[in-house]
């Protein structure tokens, strides 16, 4: 028999990370503070009415160029190593893959972030991912980049959730996206997936998630963080970013995957009963 497959979806920046991507590296490369960065980024989406998303891709291009080191999709690889994660994170995929395993699950993990996807490529977990989708540019023959390829914002989140639901994770395809499928050719059904993100960016994906029978999971760094993930009813935990063994975080995991295993158990009885009846 298949294993039930589970999908586990993490946002990034402030999730799995401590910070921005952008923040360990290339900020300080171009001799400015992240606030002053982001300040101009702001700037820039107003100016333009551009979205943020754009708006920051668009000034990592040009402003790595004026430094004299324009940007690659190597350099961003490269950048990527310097990403720095909060505890637990690079020892929790093996132990999680483990337990699901032991409850006949078979557990992908999945990232689906506004940052850059060459930056997660080059980061120290980026192996642990069955894919990652986030954000990346068209490279000319030079390898600079001079178009946006992806671009996703806190709505378009949303459509990575049904790729993933129908196995379609080809991003340049939409035909087959927008097709109708039967529940049960779905690779991951809705129910089984868990989205884990950090704040704002991700309150539509939990939602989502939520309302089709998924789970949502809200991590903090302090509890006055986020908190009205809790108060508006958008997570079915809210828990410290610790991915340590017996955490909250690990213990929230583990309950849901428990439920989901009970529950896969529960529908296979009762359609058996079902068919052996008629």
């Amino acid at each position: 028999m298949n294993k039930t497959i589970v999908a586990i979806i993490y946002d990034f920046d402030n999730t799995l990370s401590t910070k921005d991507m952008q923040e360990f590296t290339f900020i300080p490369s171009l001799g400015i503070t992240a606030d002053e960065f982001w300040a101009q980024c702001d700037k820039t989406s107003h100016e333009y009415s551009m979205d943020h998303i754009l708006a920051y891709m668009y000034l990592m291009a040009k402003m790595s160029k004026q430094s004299g080191v324009p940007l690659s999709a190597d350099k961003l690889r490269e950048m990527g190593k310097g990403v720095e994660f909060f505890d637990g994170v690079k020892e929790w995929f093996a132990r999680i893959n483990n337990f699901g395993a032991s409850l006949g699950l078979e557990v992908r993990h999945y990232i689906i972030s506004c940052g850059l996807k060459a930056m997660i490529e080059g980061c120290d977990i980026a192996h642990e991912f069955y894919n990652i989708f986030a954000c990346d540019y068209v490279y000319d023959q030079n390898g600079e980049p001079v178009w946006p390829s992806v671009a996703i914002n806190y709505t378009s989140k949303t459509q990575f959730l049904y790729r993933i639901n129908k196995g379609v994770e080809d991003v340049g395809e939409h035909k087959k996206l927008n097709m109708y499928m039967p529940k049960n050719q779905r690779v991951v059904p809705f129910c089984n997936m868990i989205y884990v993100g950090d704040g704002l960016t991700d309150v539509p994906s939990m939602k989502l998630a939520r309302q089709r029978g998924g789970y949502a999971i809200g991590v903090y760094r302090n509890p006055e963080d986020a908190s009205y993930l809790v108060d508006e009813e958008r997570v079915d935990f809210y828990v410290k970013s610790d991915y340590t063994e017996n955490s909250q975080m690990d213990e929230a995991m583990k309950a849901i995957l428990q439920k989901i295993c009970a529950q896969t158990r529960f529908w296979q009885l009762s359609e058996k009963s079902v068919k052996n009846n008629q």
